[in-house]
């Protein structure tokens, strides 16, 4: 069994927090992996993106090849469209709903939505506004990470609220608590509770 996973969105969203939580609910369950991250200006806004390479099998190559993504994780809904060339015919999108417009000639919101509603298997939700919910301003890629959990599938959704535990943990109770909040979120609205 393998799951192939593009994480993308701009820096300072949390993308490689994501990918830490994965990371570590994977080696936790004794899975294979394998990372490269792309940061480009993230430190500017600018688009930041990891492949995460998990597998039963040893892995050859830590990059997903064009077409071989089994899900898009992102934390912004054009940068989805941006990694469109590398999702499998039957692969997934997890999209936060909401624009992070970081550029003036960001595309028109309307057209942006109009072209992920197009695609087949595209879940969108306002992660920022959901993460706000439970009291959580920070936590918006825990909420999406909680919408992606099923989908992900590989590793279980209780390895993956563990692993926020261990990854938050020095960071005090509090904060575990919160974005385990969020994260159960996402999963409870994945599931259209």
């Amino acid at each position: 069994m393998k799951k192939d996973i593009i994480l993308c969105g701009v820096g300072g969203q949390g993308i490689l927090s994501i990918a830490t939580v994965i990371g570590q609910a994977a080696t936790s369950s004794g899975l294979h992996l394998k990372q490269a991250e792309v940061h480009g200006m993230s430190q500017r806004g600018g688009d930041v993106e990891s492949d995460l390479r998990l597998s039963t099998q040893e892995i050859a190559s830590d990059l997903i090849a064009e077409g071989g993504a089994d899900l898009i994780i992102s934390m912004e809904p054009m940068e989805a469209l941006r990694y469109l060339r590398f999702l499998s015919p039957d692969g997934a999108i997890i999209t936060a709903s909401e624009p992070f417009v970081n550029i003036p000639n960001y595309p028109d919101r309307d057209a942006l939505t109009g072209e992920l509603s197009s695609l087949p298997n595209v879940t969108k939700g306002d992660i920022a506004a959901l993460a706000q919910s439970v009291g959580n301003p920070k936590g918006a890629n825990m909420v999406l990470l909680g919408m992606a959990a099923s989908s992900i599938g590989i590793v279980s959704e209780s390895d993956l609220r563990d692993a926020i535990g261990s990854i938050f943990s020095a960071k005090g109770e509090k904060v575990v608590a919160l974005n385990q909040a969020s994260f159960d979120l996402g999963v409870k609205v994945s599931k259209g509770e």
